[in-house]
């Protein structure tokens, strides 16, 4: 009964983690007209710290770490945050966000085969077909939408590519990690190493053009406040939590689908709060996600063949 409400959380927490990052495209919209993206990100990261920190400076919630354990969790960090987020910004200079889009999509299918690899998930033929089916459920929405991928983009598909590999990567290593750590614990970690990097980075790149007060600059606009504290508790420091709590309960290639479930959610915050048209195509793509997800996370269950990896 207790691994059954164990589970039903994770699932909960998974959906919650899915709805909050397919709501914050809304909010990056906002930040990077106003700031620099890495001047975004070095933001970011750094509240986000700041107010995962805070419960711990008060003794409120104790994080018990020690060198070793920081070496161990210092490389999911560079996964994602720093590597994901450093290949989608570079990878999307030369594509476009619908390539993006798309490309993103692959995640759970890399997720599945480095689980597969490096962690011995089992999954049966029935969960394979449905993560694929949510694959191309977000693949035909931004097919419809007369996006492709176009081969005249080559650097800044191979960067993307790279980007979704680092974060499906993420997912296969935080899933031991999670039997050992607490997911506070793990959070912490992580946002510190994307703290240090993108402010690192920032600090360089002002310093080299002389415009340290452009670093500065952004705080004083309130619209960029309030985006940027969606950005940094909720999307960054709240969804890292969910992730982390997740993937305690749940396989790598069954958390990872629930990053097509965000897609929904981005076009359903699109029409709600931007007014922005949908189609019969997003209904028929959402129909596949929603299929897809489902039955990547029933299938297995029913026929009791996904095996638990040990960490």
């Amino acid at each position: 009964m207790n691994t059954t409400r164990n589970r039903t959380h994770a699932y909960i927490a998974a959906v919650l983690y899915a709805a909050i990052i397919g709501l914050s495209f809304l909010f990056v919209k906002m930040t990077v007209t106003i700031a620099h993206p890495i001047d975004v990100l070095a933001h970011r990261f750094a509240l986000s710290l700041i107010v995962v920190s805070i419960p711990v400076l008060f003794g409120w919630i104790k994080i018990h770490l020690r060198l070793a354990d920081l070496w161990r969790i210092i490389p999911l960090g560079l996964l994602s945050p720093v590597l994901f987020f450093a290949f989608q910004a570079f990878g999307l200079v030369t594509s476009n966000s619908s390539e993006g889009g798309i490309i993103q999509a692959m995640v759970p299918v890399f997720t599945l085969v480095l689980a597969s690899i490096f962690l011995k998930e089992r999954t049966t033929l029935m969960q394979k077909m449905s993560l694929l089916l949510s694959v191309a459920g977000v693949v035909y929405i931004f097919a419809m939408k007369g996006s492709g991928l176009s081969m005249s983009n080559m650097k800044g598909i191979v960067l993307l590519l790279l980007s979704a590999l680092s974060f499906a990567g993420y997912g296969v290593l935080a899933r031991p990690l999670t039997r050992k750590y607490k997911p506070l614990e793990l959070t912490w970690v992580t946002l510190m190493v994307g703290c240090v990097v993108f402010n690192a980075a920032s600090f360089i790149r002002h310093a080299a053009a002389g415009s340290m007060v452009e670093y500065i600059q952004p705080l004083g606009d309130m619209s960029y406040l309030g985006a940027l504290a969606y950005l940094a508790i909720l999307s960054t420091m709240v969804s890292t939590l969910l992730s982390s709590y997740a993937l305690t309960h749940l396989e790598a290639s069954r958390m990872s689908v629930f990053t097509n479930f965000s897609t929904l959610i981005s076009i359903a915050g699109g029409a709600l709060i931007l007014n922005e048209p949908v189609y019969s195509y997003h209904y028929i793509g959402a129909l596949l996600i929603i299929i897809g997800v489902l039955g990547t996370n029933i299938s297995g269950r029913k026929h009791g063949l996904v095996s638990h990896p040990k960490a």
